[in-house]
């Protein structure tokens, strides 16, 4: 082969590893991306680093302002494009570092403020819900009930209790108890026999008494009696005890 022709192939392969450099004038830590028409196998270089490959192109990077060369082979020939860097510094500009700015605070966070505001809230609710709770027991404590009326209710009681014990006993004690709610005279400490020397004279009121007595101290027990026929009589015993004080407060 000739001489000449030997040139024309190497120039007719020269052609064919052709490169393209993109950004044409780059600057300091721009990656550059070469373009080749054939695969390169590149030299090792401590003047840029590589940042990837892909296929036929190759994306290279420095970070000194200086003019570097990408040498290689494709093949048997070698390949070499030279790269100029351009600095991105001003002429004559100070190196200087900025002035440092102290750190801007972190913003509170919300969420605690907002979840001790809502606890908050439930508090106050929770105490006056109490509050009210407080005073509508409190008033319905104050209210008092009619004497005559929690008597009825307690006699009315005994009669359905049919088989509860010493219902006797507890007529009189419920007897006792409303005598002297109605009318300090009858208190609760008096014997049977001086409620009965107070009163007005009450067949009803010595049955009571006496049955109840007889029921708590007597070994023989209480009487034979109706306990249903007593207690409708022991209801006659409200129309005498409450009349003085219906008439105090009439006069």
């Amino acid at each position: 082969m000739s001489a000449t022709a030997s040139i024309m192939l190497v120039s007719l392969f020269l052609a064919l590893v052709t490169s393209s450099m993109r950004p044409s004038q780059p600057a300091v830590g721009d990656p550059v991306t070469l373009q080749f028409s054939a695969p390169v196998v590149l030299d090792p270089s401590n003047a840029y680093e590589v940042v990837s490959r892909r296929g036929n192109s190759i994306v290279v990077r420095t970070f000194e302002p200086r003019p570097f060369v990408v040498s290689g082979h494709a093949g048997a020939e070698t390949v070499r494009v030279e790269v100029p860097v351009r600095s991105v510094l001003k002429p004559k500009e100070q190196l200087k570092p900025a002035p440092l700015k102290p750190p801007e605070p972190d913003p509170a966070p919300r969420m605690p403020l907002i979840a001790i505001g809502v606890a908050s809230l439930i508090a106050v609710l929770a105490w006056l819900v109490a509050v009210l709770l407080a005073r509508r027991r409190s008033l319905a404590e104050e209210i008092v009930v009619v004497p005559g009326e929690r008597y009825r209710a307690v006699v009315a009681s005994l009669r359905a209790d049919r088989r509860g014990s010493m219902r006797w006993a507890r007529l009189a004690d419920a007897t006792r108890t409303y005598l002297a709610g109605v009318d300090a005279r009858y208190g609760s400490d008096l014997t049977t026999s001086e409620i009965l020397g107070r009163v007005p004279d009450s067949t009803a009121l010595r049955e009571i008494l006496r049955q109840g007595d007889l029921e708590k101290f007597s070994p023989w027990g209480p009487a034979v009696a109706d306990f249903d026929v007593v207690a409708d009589r022991a209801l006659q015993i409200i129309s005498w005890a409450e009349a003085p004080a219906a008439e105090g407060e009439a006069a």
